[in-house]
């Protein structure tokens, strides 16, 4: 462990009516007790809402909804995004499936490595939601960082050195892993392997490519909290730095952001709904389930430009 901010933490639950919110880890991450999703009153909503900015990830158990219950909860926190990699399900174009069959062994999956969701858009996503209907039995678990915590441990030097910088966001090292190690196939990263040559991409995925250059510390637009905008999987250089200056800086702030001290390690089941803030958190998957059949349904939340 590099860091261990004791006294900095401020996980725990505010005082709420009409949910039950228990921390699952000291930095980041909270269970919701004690409601359906599918039949949330806008009183109970609003303090789900607010929880999921507070703790940066939340997530339910037991949830039994439908495609439409999915999409109806996801909108009640905003308009859609675009959807970077997937296609929805017929008649429900917002809930993207993500599914490994368990005869599947590849060499990497949707999700891995630590990143913020499609940073590399013009307008990331603010908010992405996921619901586990078949799960393995072990492996396949999802850990969160709290990239907000990470951003209040730096030195003051730092926090002023960082201020005015931008990262170069892209899509590019996710072409280039999906073309050396998976088949072009209808899955959302086999749909990125179809593009062999990273000189005559589509267009979609040539902009994706191209990226955009956004923040390296960005201001929640709802709290307020500032929170390092940085990953390790989309973030490729840092606007009037050399590639030899931006990359020590960038591998320094992605380590900070991912060390134990800042992280929480959600094991799926079925029937689990999870919600975070790709504002104020990164995240990662594992490719640690061969053998196990996995199926998930994702939404995601528009965001704004960062700023």
């Amino acid at each position: 462990m590099l860091i261990h901010p004791t006294g900095r933490f401020d996980n725990h639950p505010a005082d709420n009516r009409h949910i039950e919110v228990r921390p699952l880890a000291a930095a980041i991450g909270a269970e919701i007790r004690g409601v359906s999703i599918a039949e949330l009153s806008d009183a109970a909503f609003a303090e789900v809402r607010a929880a999921l900015f507070r703790h940066k990830m939340i997530y339910f158990r037991d949830q039994k909804i439908s495609h439409a219950d999915q999409a109806a909860f996801s909108g009640r926190f905003g308009p859609f995004a675009e959807d970077a990699y997937t296609q929805g399900v017929p008649g429900y174009p917002q809930v993207q499936p993500l599914i490994k069959e368990a005869d599947q062994s590849v060499g990497m999956v949707f999700g891995a490595g630590w990143h913020t969701d499609s940073a590399f858009l013009a307008e990331p996503p603010a908010i992405s939601m996921l619901y586990g209907v078949d799960i393995p039995p072990y492996g396949g678990d999802t850990i969160f960082a709290n990239s907000a915590l990470a951003y209040a441990m730096l030195s003051e030097t730092m926090r002023r050195m960082l201020a005015p910088l931008r990262v170069h966001m892209s899509m590019g090292r996710v072409v280039q892993t999906a073309q050396a190690h998976l088949a072009a196939d209808e899955t959302p990263l086999g749909r990125v392997a179809a593009t062999r040559d990273m000189g005559r991409l589509p267009d979609e995925i040539a902009r994706k490519v191209q990226g955009a250059m956004h923040p390296l510390v960005r201001t929640h637009p709802v709290t307020g909290e500032k929170a390092l905008y940085c990953d390790e999987t989309y973030a490729t250089g840092v606007e009037g730095l050399t590639a030899a200056e931006a990359e020590p800086l960038l591998r320094f702030l992605a380590g900070h952001i991912t060390q134990p001290a800042f992280t929480c390690r959600l094991r799926w089941a079925p029937g689990t709904y999870v919600a975070w803030d790709n504002r104020l958190c990164v995240h990662q998957a594992f490719n640690d389930y061969d053998g196990f059949r996995r199926e998930l349904y994702r939404t995601t939340i528009a965001g704004e430009t960062p700023s």
